[in-house]
Protein backbone atom coordinates (compact mmCIF):
# COMPACT_ATOMS: atom_id res chain seq x y z
CA UNK A 1 0.00 0.00 0.00
CA UNK A 2 2.75 2.47 0.94
CA UNK A 3 4.82 1.89 -2.23
CA UNK A 4 1.65 2.37 -4.29
CA UNK A 5 0.86 5.58 -2.43
CA UNK A 6 4.42 6.89 -2.91
CA UNK A 7 4.27 6.01 -6.60
CA UNK A 8 1.01 7.90 -7.02
CA UNK A 9 2.38 10.89 -5.14
CA UNK A 10 5.54 10.84 -7.25
CA UNK A 11 3.50 10.79 -10.45
CA UNK A 12 1.31 13.58 -9.07
CA UNK A 13 4.29 15.78 -8.32
CA UNK A 14 5.92 14.97 -11.68
CA UNK A 15 2.69 15.84 -13.48
CA UNK A 16 2.26 19.01 -11.45
CA UNK A 17 5.87 19.98 -12.03
CA UNK A 18 5.54 19.52 -15.77
CA UNK A 19 2.33 21.54 -15.74
CA UNK A 20 4.00 24.37 -13.81
CA UNK A 21 6.94 24.20 -16.23
CA UNK A 22 4.58 24.49 -19.20
CA UNK A 23 2.73 27.44 -17.63
CA UNK A 24 5.95 29.25 -16.74
CA UNK A 25 7.39 28.47 -20.15
CA UNK A 26 4.49 30.23 -21.84
CA UNK A 27 4.88 33.38 -19.76
CA UNK A 28 7.53 34.87 -22.05
CA UNK A 29 5.73 34.29 -25.40
CA UNK A 30 2.42 35.52 -23.96
CA UNK A 31 4.13 38.62 -22.62
CA UNK A 32 5.68 39.18 -26.05
CA UNK A 33 2.25 38.95 -27.69
CA UNK A 34 0.94 41.54 -25.23
CA UNK A 35 3.78 43.92 -26.13
CA UNK A 36 3.14 43.33 -29.83
CA UNK A 37 -0.51 44.31 -29.28
CA UNK A 38 0.62 47.51 -27.55
CA UNK A 39 2.76 48.46 -30.55
CA UNK A 40 -0.10 47.74 -32.95
CA UNK A 41 -2.46 49.93 -30.90
CA UNK A 42 0.11 52.75 -30.85
CA UNK A 43 0.58 52.45 -34.61
CA UNK A 44 -3.14 52.34 -35.37
CA UNK A 45 -4.47 54.92 -32.93
CA UNK A 46 -1.54 57.29 -33.27
CA UNK A 47 -1.22 56.92 -37.06
CA UNK A 48 2.49 56.42 -36.53
CA UNK A 49 5.18 55.23 -38.91
CA UNK A 50 5.79 51.70 -40.08
CA UNK A 51 8.64 51.24 -37.61
CA UNK A 52 6.10 51.03 -34.75
CA UNK A 53 4.28 48.21 -36.53
CA UNK A 54 7.67 46.58 -37.16
CA UNK A 55 8.37 46.58 -33.41
CA UNK A 56 5.11 44.67 -32.95
CA UNK A 57 6.07 42.24 -35.71
CA UNK A 58 9.44 41.60 -34.08
CA UNK A 59 7.73 40.67 -30.81
CA UNK A 60 5.31 38.34 -32.61
CA UNK A 61 8.26 36.54 -34.23
CA UNK A 62 10.07 36.37 -30.91
CA UNK A 63 6.99 34.88 -29.25
CA UNK A 64 6.67 32.29 -32.01
CA UNK A 65 10.33 31.30 -31.66
CA UNK A 66 10.13 30.75 -27.94
CA UNK A 67 6.81 28.89 -28.22
CA UNK A 68 8.30 26.51 -30.80
CA UNK A 69 11.31 25.87 -28.56
CA UNK A 70 9.10 25.21 -25.57
CA UNK A 71 6.45 22.98 -27.15
CA UNK A 72 8.19 20.99 -29.88
CA UNK A 73 10.94 18.39 -29.35
CA UNK A 74 14.34 20.11 -29.12
CA UNK A 75 16.18 17.06 -30.45
CA UNK A 76 14.76 17.75 -33.92
CA UNK A 77 17.10 19.70 -36.18
CA UNK A 78 14.07 21.13 -37.99
CA UNK A 79 12.75 22.62 -34.74
CA UNK A 80 16.16 24.13 -34.00
CA UNK A 81 16.40 25.71 -37.47
CA UNK A 82 12.80 27.00 -37.29
CA UNK A 83 13.42 28.54 -33.87
CA UNK A 84 16.58 30.31 -35.02
CA UNK A 85 14.79 31.61 -38.11
CA UNK A 86 12.10 33.20 -35.93
CA UNK A 87 14.69 34.74 -33.60
CA UNK A 88 16.87 35.97 -36.47
CA UNK A 89 14.07 37.70 -38.32
CA UNK A 90 12.77 39.15 -35.04
CA UNK A 91 16.22 40.62 -34.27
CA UNK A 92 16.65 42.02 -37.79
CA UNK A 93 13.16 43.56 -37.75
CA UNK A 94 13.66 45.13 -34.34
CA UNK A 95 17.01 46.65 -35.33
CA UNK A 96 15.51 47.89 -38.61
CA UNK A 97 12.65 49.57 -36.76
CA UNK A 98 14.96 51.23 -34.23
CA UNK A 99 17.11 52.63 -37.05
CA UNK A 100 14.07 53.71 -39.05
CA UNK A 101 12.73 55.61 -36.04
CA UNK A 102 15.92 57.72 -35.95
CA UNK A 103 16.19 58.00 -39.76
CA UNK A 104 19.40 55.97 -39.74
CA UNK A 105 20.39 53.25 -42.25
CA UNK A 106 19.65 49.76 -40.84
CA UNK A 107 22.63 48.31 -42.78
CA UNK A 108 20.55 45.35 -43.92
CA UNK A 109 23.37 44.11 -46.12
CA UNK A 110 25.66 43.77 -43.13
CA UNK A 111 22.93 42.05 -41.13
CA UNK A 112 22.24 39.64 -44.00
CA UNK A 113 25.94 38.76 -44.17
CA UNK A 114 26.01 38.10 -40.43
CA UNK A 115 22.89 35.93 -40.74
CA UNK A 116 24.40 33.94 -43.62
CA UNK A 117 27.64 33.31 -41.72
CA UNK A 118 25.69 32.24 -38.63
CA UNK A 119 23.52 29.83 -40.68
CA UNK A 120 26.54 28.15 -42.29
CA UNK A 121 28.33 27.85 -38.96
CA UNK A 122 25.21 26.51 -37.23
CA UNK A 123 24.65 23.86 -39.90
CA UNK A 124 28.25 22.76 -39.56
CA UNK A 125 27.99 22.55 -35.76
CA UNK A 126 24.72 20.59 -36.02
CA UNK A 127 26.22 18.03 -38.38
CA UNK A 128 29.44 17.58 -36.41
CA UNK A 129 28.00 17.25 -32.92
CA UNK A 130 24.84 16.54 -30.96
CA UNK A 131 26.01 19.03 -28.31
CA UNK A 132 23.55 21.94 -28.12
CA UNK A 133 26.10 24.19 -26.41
CA UNK A 134 28.06 25.32 -29.49
CA UNK A 135 24.81 25.86 -31.36
CA UNK A 136 23.37 28.29 -28.85
CA UNK A 137 26.69 30.16 -28.57
CA UNK A 138 26.91 30.60 -32.35
CA UNK A 139 23.25 31.55 -32.73
CA UNK A 140 23.34 34.10 -29.91
CA UNK A 141 26.60 35.58 -31.20
CA UNK A 142 24.82 36.20 -34.49
CA UNK A 143 21.98 38.02 -32.75
CA UNK A 144 24.48 40.00 -30.73
CA UNK A 145 26.27 41.14 -33.89
CA UNK A 146 22.93 42.20 -35.42
CA UNK A 147 22.17 44.37 -32.41
CA UNK A 148 25.72 45.70 -32.46
CA UNK A 149 25.20 46.86 -36.06
CA UNK A 150 22.11 48.71 -34.89
CA UNK A 151 24.01 50.38 -32.07
CA UNK A 152 26.74 51.55 -34.46
CA UNK A 153 24.16 53.01 -36.84
CA UNK A 154 22.20 54.78 -34.08
CA UNK A 155 25.34 56.32 -32.62
CA UNK A 156 25.54 58.42 -35.78
CA UNK A 157 22.09 59.93 -35.23
CA UNK A 158 21.55 63.22 -33.40
CA UNK A 159 20.04 62.32 -30.03
CA UNK A 160 17.12 64.61 -29.43
CA UNK A 161 16.42 63.50 -25.89
CA UNK A 162 17.19 61.01 -23.12
CA UNK A 163 14.75 58.60 -24.79
CA UNK A 164 17.05 58.23 -27.82
CA UNK A 165 19.95 57.44 -25.51
CA UNK A 166 17.83 54.80 -23.77
CA UNK A 167 17.06 53.10 -27.10
CA UNK A 168 20.78 52.86 -27.86
CA UNK A 169 21.46 51.61 -24.33
CA UNK A 170 18.85 48.83 -24.55
CA UNK A 171 20.24 47.64 -27.89
CA UNK A 172 23.73 47.67 -26.39
CA UNK A 173 22.44 45.68 -23.39
CA UNK A 174 21.00 43.07 -25.77
CA UNK A 175 24.32 42.96 -27.64
CA UNK A 176 26.32 42.24 -24.49
CA UNK A 177 23.79 39.69 -23.23
CA UNK A 178 23.74 37.73 -26.49
CA UNK A 179 27.53 37.71 -26.71
CA UNK A 180 28.42 36.92 -23.09
CA UNK A 181 25.60 35.02 -21.34
CA UNK A 182 25.45 31.88 -23.54
CA UNK A 183 29.20 31.44 -23.47
CA UNK A 184 29.42 31.81 -19.68
CA UNK A 185 26.52 29.40 -19.12
CA UNK A 186 27.86 26.76 -21.49
CA UNK A 187 31.32 26.97 -19.94
CA UNK A 188 29.77 26.42 -16.52
CA UNK A 189 27.55 23.51 -17.59
CA UNK A 190 29.72 21.74 -20.15
CA UNK A 191 28.18 19.42 -22.74
CA UNK A 192 24.42 19.85 -23.34
CA UNK A 193 22.94 16.91 -25.32
CA UNK A 194 20.15 18.15 -27.58
CA UNK A 195 17.57 15.74 -26.12
CA UNK A 196 18.22 17.09 -22.59
CA UNK A 197 18.28 20.74 -23.62
CA UNK A 198 15.11 21.62 -21.67
CA UNK A 199 16.55 20.08 -18.50
CA UNK A 200 19.80 22.05 -18.81
CA UNK A 201 20.95 24.96 -16.67
CA UNK A 202 21.09 27.09 -19.82
CA UNK A 203 17.39 26.56 -20.57
CA UNK A 204 16.45 27.45 -16.98
CA UNK A 205 18.48 30.65 -17.17
CA UNK A 206 17.35 31.68 -20.64
CA UNK A 207 13.69 31.63 -19.66
CA UNK A 208 14.29 34.14 -16.88
CA UNK A 209 16.69 36.27 -18.89
CA UNK A 210 14.41 36.43 -21.93
CA UNK A 211 11.48 37.50 -19.76
CA UNK A 212 13.52 40.29 -18.18
CA UNK A 213 15.06 41.37 -21.49
CA UNK A 214 11.78 41.40 -23.38
CA UNK A 215 10.17 43.41 -20.59
CA UNK A 216 12.98 46.00 -20.40
CA UNK A 217 13.32 46.29 -24.17
CA UNK A 218 9.57 46.62 -24.69
CA UNK A 219 9.28 49.24 -21.94
CA UNK A 220 12.00 51.34 -23.58
CA UNK A 221 10.61 50.95 -27.11
CA UNK A 222 6.98 51.54 -26.09
CA UNK A 223 8.15 54.56 -24.11
CA UNK A 224 10.08 55.85 -27.13
CA UNK A 225 7.03 55.44 -29.38
CA UNK A 226 4.78 57.15 -26.84
CA UNK A 227 7.33 59.97 -26.57
CA UNK A 228 7.37 60.34 -30.36
CA UNK A 229 3.58 60.43 -30.41
CA UNK A 230 3.49 63.14 -27.71
CA UNK A 231 6.07 65.21 -29.60
CA UNK A 232 4.13 64.87 -32.85
CA UNK A 233 0.86 65.85 -31.16
CA UNK A 234 2.55 68.89 -29.64
CA UNK A 235 4.06 69.83 -33.00
CA UNK A 236 0.70 69.43 -34.70
CA UNK A 237 -0.88 71.77 -32.16
CA UNK A 238 1.94 74.23 -32.86
CA UNK A 239 1.43 74.10 -36.63
CA UNK A 240 -0.79 76.25 -38.75
CA UNK A 241 -3.25 73.85 -40.39
CA UNK A 242 -3.32 75.75 -43.68
CA UNK A 243 0.41 76.05 -44.39
CA UNK A 244 2.07 73.50 -42.09
CA UNK A 245 4.34 76.25 -40.75
CA UNK A 246 4.52 77.21 -37.08
CA UNK A 247 1.75 79.35 -35.72
CA UNK A 248 2.67 82.63 -34.04
CA UNK A 249 2.93 81.21 -30.53
CA UNK A 250 5.16 78.33 -31.65
CA UNK A 251 7.30 80.60 -33.82
CA UNK A 252 8.01 83.02 -30.99
CA UNK A 253 8.71 80.11 -28.63
CA UNK A 254 11.08 78.34 -31.02
CA UNK A 255 13.16 81.42 -31.87
CA UNK A 256 13.83 82.35 -28.23
CA UNK A 257 16.76 79.95 -27.76
CA UNK A 258 18.42 80.68 -31.16
CA UNK A 259 18.23 84.41 -30.51
CA UNK A 260 19.94 83.93 -27.15
CA UNK A 261 22.66 81.77 -28.74
CA UNK A 262 23.15 84.34 -31.49
CA UNK A 263 23.62 87.15 -28.97
CA UNK A 264 26.05 85.12 -26.86
CA UNK A 265 28.10 83.72 -29.77
CA UNK A 266 27.92 86.89 -31.94
CA UNK A 267 26.26 84.96 -34.78
CA UNK A 268 24.53 87.16 -37.38
CA UNK A 269 20.78 86.59 -37.43
CA UNK A 270 18.14 88.36 -39.49
CA UNK A 271 14.36 88.52 -39.42
CA UNK A 272 12.29 88.57 -42.62
CA UNK A 273 8.61 89.53 -42.50
CA UNK A 274 6.43 88.99 -45.57
CA UNK A 275 2.88 90.02 -46.37
CA UNK A 276 0.79 89.10 -49.42
CA UNK A 277 -0.20 92.27 -51.25
CA UNK A 278 -3.87 93.27 -51.66
CA UNK A 279 -4.99 90.05 -50.02
CA UNK A 280 -8.45 91.43 -49.17
CA UNK A 281 -9.11 91.85 -52.89
CA UNK A 282 -8.29 88.19 -53.43
CA UNK A 283 -10.93 87.14 -50.90
CA UNK A 284 -13.46 89.66 -52.23
CA UNK A 285 -13.02 88.81 -55.92
CA UNK A 286 -12.34 85.06 -55.90
CA UNK A 287 -13.56 83.94 -52.49
CA UNK A 288 -11.94 82.75 -49.29
CA UNK A 289 -11.10 79.34 -50.72
CA UNK A 290 -8.90 81.00 -53.34
CA UNK A 291 -7.33 83.09 -50.59
CA UNK A 292 -6.63 80.00 -48.51
CA UNK A 293 -4.98 78.33 -51.50
CA UNK A 294 -2.77 81.38 -52.02
CA UNK A 295 -1.72 81.37 -48.36
CA UNK A 296 -0.99 77.65 -48.49
CA UNK A 297 1.09 78.11 -51.66
CA UNK A 298 3.12 80.92 -50.10
CA UNK A 299 3.75 78.86 -46.97
CA UNK A 300 4.91 75.88 -49.05
CA UNK A 301 7.19 78.16 -51.05
CA UNK A 302 8.83 79.56 -47.91
CA UNK A 303 9.26 76.11 -46.39
CA UNK A 304 10.90 74.83 -49.56
CA UNK A 305 13.34 77.72 -50.03
CA UNK A 306 14.76 78.23 -46.54
CA UNK A 307 17.40 76.07 -44.87
CA UNK A 308 16.73 73.38 -42.28
CA UNK A 309 18.07 75.49 -39.40
CA UNK A 310 16.05 78.59 -40.35
CA UNK A 311 12.74 79.02 -38.53
CA UNK A 312 9.54 80.02 -40.31
CA UNK A 313 5.98 80.68 -39.23
CA UNK A 314 2.64 82.14 -40.21
CA UNK A 315 2.15 84.91 -37.68
CA UNK A 316 -1.05 86.45 -39.02
CA UNK A 317 -3.71 86.11 -41.68
CA UNK A 318 -1.46 86.64 -44.73
CA UNK A 319 1.70 87.56 -42.82
CA UNK A 320 4.74 85.29 -42.53
CA UNK A 321 8.02 85.49 -40.65
CA UNK A 322 11.42 83.80 -41.09
CA UNK A 323 14.34 83.88 -38.65
CA UNK A 324 17.41 83.35 -40.83
CA UNK A 325 20.31 81.85 -38.88
CA UNK A 326 23.93 82.89 -39.45
CA UNK A 327 22.80 85.37 -42.07
CA UNK A 328 23.66 89.10 -42.14
CA UNK A 329 21.28 91.78 -43.34
CA UNK A 330 22.19 91.88 -47.05
CA UNK A 331 22.15 88.10 -47.44
CA UNK A 332 18.70 87.98 -45.80
CA UNK A 333 17.52 90.61 -48.27
CA UNK A 334 18.71 88.41 -51.13
CA UNK A 335 16.76 85.48 -49.67
CA UNK A 336 13.66 87.67 -49.43
CA UNK A 337 14.14 88.76 -53.05
CA UNK A 338 14.29 85.14 -54.22
CA UNK A 339 11.06 84.47 -52.34
CA UNK A 340 9.47 87.58 -53.83
CA UNK A 341 10.35 86.64 -57.41
CA UNK A 342 9.30 83.00 -56.97
CA UNK A 343 5.92 83.97 -55.50
CA UNK A 344 5.26 86.57 -58.22
CA UNK A 345 5.75 83.82 -60.83
CA UNK A 346 3.44 81.29 -59.19
CA UNK A 347 0.23 80.33 -60.92
CA UNK A 348 -2.87 80.12 -58.71
CA UNK A 349 -5.53 77.99 -60.46
CA UNK A 350 -8.36 79.32 -58.31
CA UNK A 351 -7.55 82.88 -59.41
CA UNK A 352 -6.64 82.42 -63.07
CA UNK A 353 -3.76 81.62 -65.39
CA UNK A 354 -3.02 85.24 -66.31
CA UNK A 355 -3.17 86.81 -62.86
CA UNK A 356 -0.31 86.81 -60.36
CA UNK A 357 -0.10 87.67 -56.68
CA UNK A 358 2.79 89.56 -55.13
CA UNK A 359 4.22 90.01 -51.66
CA UNK A 360 6.15 92.71 -49.81
CA UNK A 361 9.08 92.03 -47.47
CA UNK A 362 10.73 93.79 -44.56
CA UNK A 363 14.17 92.76 -43.27
CA UNK A 364 16.09 93.60 -40.09
CA UNK A 365 19.31 92.19 -38.62
CA UNK A 366 19.67 91.43 -34.92
CA UNK A 367 21.63 94.06 -33.00
CA UNK A 368 23.71 93.53 -29.90
CA UNK A 369 21.61 92.95 -26.77
CA UNK A 370 18.39 93.43 -28.76
CA UNK A 371 15.15 91.73 -27.80
CA UNK A 372 12.89 89.91 -30.22
CA UNK A 373 10.17 92.54 -29.80
CA UNK A 374 12.55 95.29 -30.89
CA UNK A 375 13.88 93.22 -33.81
CA UNK A 376 10.35 92.42 -34.95
CA UNK A 377 9.36 96.09 -34.66
CA UNK A 378 12.19 97.18 -36.98
CA UNK A 379 11.46 94.44 -39.56
CA UNK A 380 7.76 95.28 -39.42
CA UNK A 381 8.52 98.97 -39.96
CA UNK A 382 10.59 98.04 -43.03
CA UNK A 383 7.63 95.97 -44.32
CA UNK A 384 5.26 98.92 -43.98
CA UNK A 385 7.74 101.18 -45.82
CA UNK A 386 7.83 98.57 -48.59
CA UNK A 387 4.03 98.67 -48.85
CA UNK A 388 3.96 102.47 -48.79
CA UNK A 389 6.59 102.49 -51.56
CA UNK A 390 4.36 100.56 -53.94
CA UNK A 391 4.43 96.93 -52.68
CA UNK A 392 6.01 93.90 -54.42
CA UNK A 393 9.46 94.75 -53.12
CA UNK A 394 12.04 93.98 -50.44
CA UNK A 395 12.96 96.77 -48.07
CA UNK A 396 15.74 96.49 -45.52
CA UNK A 397 16.97 98.89 -42.93
CA UNK A 398 19.23 100.85 -45.25
CA UNK A 399 17.66 101.08 -48.72
CA UNK A 400 15.16 99.59 -51.13
CA UNK A 401 17.09 96.55 -52.21
CA UNK A 402 14.90 95.51 -55.12
CA UNK A 403 12.26 97.72 -56.75
CA UNK A 404 9.19 96.31 -58.43
CA UNK A 405 10.13 94.16 -61.43
CA UNK A 406 8.44 94.79 -64.75
CA UNK A 407 5.39 92.66 -65.41
CA UNK A 408 5.80 89.75 -67.76
CA UNK A 409 4.01 90.13 -71.08
CA UNK A 410 0.37 89.15 -70.82
CA UNK A 411 0.46 88.73 -67.03
CA UNK A 412 -1.47 91.06 -64.75
CA UNK A 413 -0.75 91.51 -61.04
CA UNK A 414 -3.59 92.10 -58.61
CA UNK A 415 -4.39 95.82 -58.16
CA UNK A 416 -1.75 96.88 -60.70
CA UNK A 417 -3.99 97.04 -63.75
Amino acid sequence: MWPLTCSCQLKYFETGGKMREQILGMTTPLMAVLFAAMFVVLWWRGRMGGHVLAFGGAYILFSAGFAVTHWLPTSSNFVFVLTQAFYSFASALLVWAACRRSDRPPLLGVQASIYAIAVVTLCTATVLSDDAGPRVVIANAGYGMMFFVGVISLLGAPRRSFVDTLVIAILAFNTVDFMVRPMMTVLAEGVIPAEFYRQSLYYSIIGLVLSIKSLLTAMVLVGACAYDLAIRMRENSDRDTLTGLRNRRAFEHDIAAPLMRARDAKVPVSLVIADIDHFKQVNDLWGHQAGDQAIAAFGKLIDGMIREHDISGRIGGEEFCVLVWNCPHDAACRLAERLRVAFARQVHPAIGENIRLTASFGVAALREDETYDRLFSRADAALYRAKDSGRDRVLGEHKVDHPVAANESGVRHVATG
